[in-house]
């Protein structure tokens, strides 16, 4: 087996075991009506962490295309910066995840799992010339989802706040 196998072992189980609690953590909050807005708030926060460490890892070991860690990257960070934009605009930023964007980040989680355990078994990549691209094409259709409503919220938004002043007393 040998240490590399060992090493990529030991990465699948602790990614595995970050899915995991994540999970659980999320549901037991649901279940036990124990949810509040900080939880709220870091949950997606460890999402993207968890999702865009694995990918850059991933790109760097040459286990991804970096097409792929591209667009997942430039997404989340969309999304964060909308956020900030949502604040600074003077609104409180409620995240309601969409079932498009939990699809979205299913398929991200699965293709960081197959890779490792494919990676892990020997196996040749076979499903990742399907799987990639069906996760580029997801987080794609879910990143202009989110830029378009982007632009069609928050330009205006920004835009009166500009005009008026607002947004450098907000700012400041």
């Amino acid at each position: 087996a040998g240490p590399d196998a060992t090493g990529r072992w030991w990465a699948l189980s602790i990614y595995i075991a970050g899915c995991l609690t994540d999970w659980l953590g999320g549901y037991l909050a649901r279940v036990w009506r124990q949810q509040s807005t900080l939880g709220r708030m870091l949950d997606p926060i460890a999402d993207k962490l968890l999702i865009i460490s694995a990918f850059v890892t991933m790109v760097l070991l040459g286990m991804l295309p970096v097409w792929l860690v591209i667009i997942v990257v430039s997404r989340d960070v969309l999304l964060v910066l909308g956020s900030i934009v949502i604040y600074f605009a003077g609104h409180e930023f409620k995240a309601r995840p969409s079932l498009m964007g939990k699809i979205t980040t299913v398929l991200q989680l699965l293709v960081v799992t197959l890779t490792l355990v494919l990676k892990n078994i020997d196996a040749e990549m076979m499903l990742m010339p399907v799987l990639a691209p069906t996760t580029f094409d997801q987080t794609y259709a879910s990143y202009l989802r989110v830029a378009a409503l982007g632009l069609t919220i928050l330009l205006p938004v920004v835009a009166i706040l500009m005009l008026t002043g607002e947004w450098s007393q907000r700012s400041a």
